[in-house]
């Protein structure tokens, strides 16, 4: 009886492990948090284990990346493609009137202070200054696109794969908690 128990007891944990819920896809931090590794320019310098742009147009700190302010536009990349369906998670804060934008596989999502500058002008949930959620679902190279869960771009068409980019525009911009789930 007692080798019976022990079966059952054993065997338990087996079986609620198999009733568990499948996860679709396991989370990408794109952004490590400490330096630019995964990024770079396009076609141009990489800066893994670095925590500063060549041309200090983005760094790393504080568990962020900063866009600086510069002469002209800059784009930073990662240096790996997604394919697929996936959701992409993001924060970012902008300075008063700061401008910037976030590429999803090439098409551009306009990330700015957005009550300043349009076209997301009448946001009612967008808190300036401070920190703000975007969330990007690609299904079949269409993204619907949110900031804190309201809608900026129904259905952004994007390509069957590619990077993610960040724009350094106008004064800055930063950025955490960037994450990519594929959904398979």
């Amino acid at each position: 009886m007692l080798r019976l128990f022990c079966l059952l007891v054993l065997a338990l944990p087996m079986a609620l492990v198999a009733d568990e819920p499948k996860t679709k896809g396991k989370t990408i931090e794109l952004f490590n948090g400490k330096d630019l590794t995964g990024w770079g320019y396009p076609k141009g310098a990489q800066f893994d284990g670095k925590t500063e742009a060549d041309d200090k147009r983005y760094t790393a700190k504080d568990g962020m990346i900063v866009v600086n302010a510069g002469k002209g536009i800059k784009q930073l990349w990662t240096t790996a493609s997604f394919p697929g369906d996936f959701e992409l998670t993001l924060e970012f804060r902008a300075a008063k009137n700061a401008d910037s934008g976030l590429f999803i596989r090439g098409p551009q999502l306009q990330v700015r202070d957005y009550l300043v500058a349009g076209p997301y002008k009448m946001l009612k949930k967008y808190k300036p200054q401070d920190w703000n959620e975007i969330v990007v679902v690609v299904k079949d190279n269409v993204a619907h696109c949110t900031c804190n869960g309201e809608v900026l771009e129904a259905a952004l068409k994007v390509p069957a794969t590619g990077g993610i980019g960040l724009e350094a525009d106008r004064d800055q911009m930063e950025y955490r908690n960037i994450k990519l789930t594929p959904l398979k």
